[in-house]
């Protein structure tokens, strides 16, 4: 099966994307649009494909089948729709969009035209993360008791002034929380559940010339009884991979990018060692903690080949529009408690824990 992919956004991230591309078997890289001509002119003639002078071009071009939305996250609605209107499937790069009203105009719009919508939560695909997640739904930790994400990363003032949308609640979305940690926010909902209550704080402690925090605390309460934590900041010299901890009555695991840190139960299964062993030195990247560049593309990949197998099955993504939409609400429900300082309640009474 061949697939004609297009991305729309030259930005850094559009780089990962484009690599992906070019590692799978089948697939194609057939097109890019920028808002600058230059910046989409230099992109294909380092990963091929034609430059585009507008979307509605690459939206046009006959062996183009899917496109991916790597503009600011507060432009990724523009981009859905009109790839929705087109015909085309979607992968969308993080955060689907800023609002879960603008993902549920995204979702509807997918689904309304017959087309894939997947989010780029490539973390999913690390090999670690889905070890703890088949832990999880084997009942090995018991009774859970604490579920903890902890994003305490590094970004320059120069990174922020780089980018005039960076920072800003209208194209960003929010800060440390909805552009870096959203990762393990959703991690932690894949892992854990939905949760039903949150109380955040917010502030922006480092950084000058942002409206966004840069530093956040949230408070949880999952469904399943749960209690958690999620720390997100991006001043905290010199940034250290993000780490997911599930503690239960029956079990501890501790997830720190591609590693497992701690992987210890009250039953020790004869796999237990050699996933400790296996699991012990898998990260090969620096996780972008300080530099944003710092990531490898081998999840975006797994990503593709989940939407192309999708494309040729008729399934939906692993990672569809109402997954990406999850880590969404919740940040904006910490937003809102950080801005009213009160508890929000995501889920109706009847399902309180």
């Amino acid at each position: 099966m061949s697939v004609g992919f297009g991305i729309i956004g030259c930005g850094l991230i559009s780089k990962f994307h484009a690599r992906a591309i070019q590692s799978i078997p089948g697939a194609q890289l057939v097109g890019c649009v920028s808002r600058r001509q230059e910046s989409a002119a230099s992109f294909a003639n380092e990963f091929g494909g034609t430059p585009c002078s507008s979307l509605e071009e690459l939206l046009g071009l006959p062996q183009l089948d899917a496109v991916a939305v790597c503009t600011p996250s507060g432009e990724h609605l523009n981009g859905i729709l009109a790839a929705a209107r087109a015909g085309k499937h979607v992968v969308v790069e993080k955060p689907l969009e800023i609002t879960p009203e603008r993902c549920d105009e995204a979702i509807s719009a997918c689904a309304q035209a017959g087309v894939h919508l997947a989010v780029a939560f490539q973390s999913r695909f690390h090999q670690a993360a889905i070890e703890l997640k088949n832990a999880i739904e084997g009942r090995r930790f018991g009774v859970f008791c604490l579920a903890d994400a902890y994003v305490k990363w590094y970004r320059t003032q120069r990174y922020y002034d780089g980018g005039a949308w960076r920072g800003t609640w209208d194209l960003d979305g929010g800060g440390a929380l909805m552009n870096q940690a959203i990762h393990s926010v959703d991690l932690l909902l894949w892992l854990m559940g939905d949760v039903y209550e949150v109380f955040g704080y917010s502030a922006t402690r480092a950084h000058e010339r942002i409206e966004v925090e840069d530093t956040a605390v949230g408070v949880l309460r999952f469904q399943n009884g749960a209690i958690g934590v999620i720390e997100a900041t991006t001043a905290a010299f010199p940034g250290t991979l993000k780490r997911i901890e599930i503690s239960g009555s029956h079990g501890q695991a501790v997830l720190e990018e591609e590693d497992l840190k701690v992987w210890q139960f009250a039953e020790e299964l004869p796999r237990d060692t050699e996933i400790r062993q296996e699991f012990a030195h898998k990260t090969s990247t620096g996780g972008g903690a300080s530099d944003p560049a710092a990531i490898g593309f081998h999840g975006h990949a797994a990503l593709y080949r989940d939407l192309m197998d999708a494309i040729q099955t008729g399934r939906s993504p692993l990672i569809d529009g109402q997954e990406g939409r999850r880590s969404v609400a919740l940040i904006c429900a910490l937003y809102e408690s950080a801005r009213q300082g009160v508890q929000v309640r995501l889920t109706n009474p009847e399902s309180k824990p």
